[in-house]
């Protein structure tokens, strides 16, 4: 149990399901008072009436990151009901998986918009509140796919634009107590790795298993395993751990 977090203000961005829900979820279990943000309203709304089911504190946000008007103003009714943020987890991500000569322009656009432009507008806006207060821990979610990966050439610059983005604000916001780090996901058992499944159109356990044998623990990431890494990332006991990437991946390849 990490006792310093009871009582701590944290926004968690896509968080209806997959990695960001766990990260909500676990976030909850350490007494944070968790604000659910997704672009659904009632996807959202299922994760903190989980998280209330279980003696938590959780309100449901539907917000598209990439709008700052409603960044703001979510930003704002948070500090409103609940008082200052502290800490902020970016998650919020899609998928537009193509080889380069048939992505167009709109797949690599939506990409680069859900995730740099929505995690800078989601820092902008709750860093203000962590100055204040002299406290603060943002974690963003990057990728191994930043290393390169085929298929994914504008989610892996995406990713890879995350970790400059996490070392920025940590040289720029550490003055304020505020740590800023990354965690890169390898293979993460998820609806979005068993939609990828889908498309190639293998069998989602199949593609699971395979999966597996490239890793050096033989088995794939479950959403807990992001999760119980951010949790300890927004703790005091990670608290001269500052600009670094952190790859959560079962070993390496």
């Amino acid at each position: 149990m990490y006792t310093d977090l009871a009582g701590r203000i944290a926004v968690v961005t896509g968080s209806a399901n997959g990695i960001g829900r766990a990260e909500a979820l676990r976030l909850a279990q350490e007494g944070v008072k968790v604000a659910v943000v997704d672009l659904i309203q009632e996807k959202a709304e299922k994760t903190a009436a989980t998280i209330r089911q279980q003696g938590g504190t959780a309100m449901a946000y539907g917000v598209d990151v990439t709008d700052s008007h409603a960044v703001s103003a979510m930003m704002d009714d948070l500090v409103r009901s609940w008082g200052a943020i502290g800490i902020l987890v970016n998650n919020a991500g899609i998928t537009r998986d193509n080889l380069l000569f048939k992505m167009n322009e709109d797949d690599w656009d939506q990409i680069m918009a859900t995730h740099l432009k929505g995690a800078f507008l989601c820092a902008r806006a709750a860093q203000k509140f962590m100055v204040e207060e002299k406290w603060g821990k943002i974690i963003n979610t990057s990728s191994t796919s930043a290393l390169g990966n085929r298929g994914q050439a504008n989610y892996s610059t995406a990713k890879a634009g995350l970790q400059g983005f996490t070392k920025t604000l940590a040289i720029e916001l550490g003055p304020f107590n505020i740590n800023v780090n990354a965690v890169a996901p390898g293979f993460i058992d998820t609806d979005m790795t068993r939609a990828t499944a889908r498309r190639m159109g293998r069998d989602p356990e199949d593609f699971k298993k395979a999966a597996a044998q490239n890793i050096s623990i033989r088995r794939v990431g479950i959403p807990e395993d992001i999760a119980n890494v951010v949790t300890f990332l927004c703790s005091e006991q990670s608290s001269f751990i500052s600009g670094e990437v952190i790859y959560v991946r079962g070993g390496p390849n």
